[in-house]
């Protein structure tokens, strides 16, 4: 007994219940990816048992113990951010869209799988009830003698030689109510099966088109279609693409299209510089109005300010959602009481929702309406960490409020505030929500290749492309998300370096 307690003291129980844990982990991504791979999915199964691998790995060996910390953060970065960014881009450089959804072998399946009827082996038919079955009765016609099937039991039944009297059929109403039921039965005759070709006829079936080689289809009027692999298409003997089609590489064709195309660039570049300024003007207005109300909220003399701050923070607390659609009916050109004011007092009626000018203006006054709770709570909790002192300091140099406020709060609360102020911008770049729910990008700019309005951001408008119109683009909306995911970069980082510089130099300025 004294013998084995030593050798209990030293396992090391910790380390094995964390190594049975980590072990479970790894058959559960074990299990994840064969999943993945059954579903057809290799790319996903391969992602996934290398994050597996590199978790399981991280957390087994003791030489990876650092690793294990930032092991969460790093996948978490990869799988939600670079890897849908990598798998947007390689859509970008595809042809994928409405026309070019599937793959060639499920396409080639689509087209055999299609049949057409045998018109000289028609047949009309009436329906029969025989207790609580149905039974289908096929009358003499030319040289085929009249047929009675068994009762109607599934999906498939055999018809016999009827040489007795006819029996009495039910009115063509009873059929179009079974049509379901009928559309999936399959009678069996001594001449071959027959189905549903139409709510009085059954007839003989026949595959469409038959495959060739090279995958080219042939018709059963001799006419063939063949591949063309360049547009993912089959094309027939007239030069016409016939959809659907599959999706094949294009190269560089989406984003030389959105930078070279007449219809396409010109209307991307109007919205870009829109949603600019869209993005800018919002930030630079939800942070004066912001700012500009905490710092008449931190005058100490102002009575009631509780009740103010409590008021003013209203917009934050009700969701976005909400707001914007009390807003479209506010701003209503017919029935809105915005509309309705200007008119009895100043016979003014504008037209917020066909006017480009008037219906940009609409979309910054409430995006400044549901933005500036946010700076004004950031603005109030910076004001607090000023040091009083300067304020005393300057009070003795006779400066005054305005000059207070730029000499010594801006430069003071700026440092902070410019992450705050590059998120803000570039959650606005893309506030595709407020676009959609306010204008849904209207009204419609004219003369363009693809639908387009004026106050579409880049965001909204790759959404409409992708998704709303009828001629979905997933491709082009690839190459457009891969363009706004480099610019937005771009700019967040100018930005960033163009504000840090203003607040180092307002910084240096008033320290010396």
């Amino acid at each position: 007994m004294s013998d084995a307690a030593p050798i209990l003291s030293t396992l090391n129980w910790r380390g094995i219940a964390g190594r049975a844990l980590t072990a479970l982990v790894g058959l559960g991504f074990l299990y994840l990816v064969w999943g993945l791979y059954l579903l057809g999915e290799p790319l996903f199964a391969v992602i996934a048992f290398a994050v597996g691998a590199l978790g399981v790995s991280f957390f087994w060996s003791a030489k990876f113990y650092k690793l294990r910390f930032v092991y969460p953060g790093i996948a978490a970065v990869f799988l939600f951010i670079l890897l849908p960014v990598f798998y947007t881009s390689a859509i970008g450089f595809t042809n994928f869209g409405a026309r070019n959804l599937l793959s060639l072998e499920r396409v080639q399946a689509y087209h055999l799988s299609l049949t057409e009827t045998d018109a000289g082996s028609k047949r009309p038919f009436g329906l029969v009830i025989e207790g609580e079955a149905f039974r289908i009765y096929l009358p003499e016609s030319g040289d085929k003698p009249a047929l009675l099937t068994d009762a109607i039991a599934g999906t498939a039944t055999t018809a016999e030689p009827h040489s007795g009297e006819a029996p009495e059929t039910l009115p063509v109403k009873t059929a179009i109510q079974n049509r379901a039921m009928l559309s999936e039965l399959t009678i069996t005759t001594p001449d071959g099966d027959l189905t549903m070709a139409g709510l009085r006829d059954f007839a003989a079936s026949r595959p469409a088109f038959t495959l060739g080689d090279n995958g080219a289809l042939t018709a059963t009027d001799g006419t063939v279609m063949v591949p063309d692999h360049d547009v993912g298409l089959y094309v027939n003997e007239a030069g016409e693409t016939v959809a659907p089609g599959w999706r094949v590489g294009v190269g560089f064709d989406n984003f030389t299209k959105v930078l070279t195309a007449e219809g396409i660039r010109d209307p991307i570049f109007k919205v870009f510089i829109w949603t600019v300024v869209f993005a800018f003007s919002s930030m630079v207005l939800t942070f004066s109005f912001g700012l500009g109300l905490a710092v008449i909220l931190e005058w100490r003399h102002m009575a009631f300010k509780n009740f103010y701050r409590v008021m003013l923070i209203l917009p934050y607390a009700v969701p976005s959602f909400i707001s914007i659609l009390v807003f479209r009916g506010l701003f209503n050109q017919n029935f809105g009481e915005i509309n309705l004011i200007l008119s009895t007092l100043f016979g003014l009626s504008p037209d917020w929702f066909t006017s480009p000018v008037l219906a940009k203006v609409m979309l910054l006054i409430v995006n400044t309406w549901l933005g500036y709770p946010y700076m004004m709570l950031l603005a109030a909790g910076f004001l607090q960490a000023v040091p009083r002192d300067l304020y005393k300091a300057a009070a003795l140099e006779g400066s005054g409020g305005l000059r207070n406020f730029f000499s010594i709060t801006l430069p003071q609360i700026l440092p902070p505030f410019v992450p705050l102020l590059i998120a803000n911008f570039a959650f606005n770049f893309n506030n595709v929500v407020l676009i959609l729910l306010l204008t849904r990008g209207g009204p419609d700019m004219p003369g363009t290749l693809v639908t387009v309005g004026s106050t579409d951001l880049l965001g909204s408008f790759t959404f409409r492309l992708a998704f709303q119109n009828s001629g979905q683009d997933f491709g082009m909306a690839g190459a457009i998300s891969t363009l706004i995911f480099i610019v937005t970069g771009l700019i967040a980082y100018l930005n960033f370096k163009a504000m840090q510089n203003y607040a180092n130099k307002k910084g240096s300025g008033h320290n010396g």
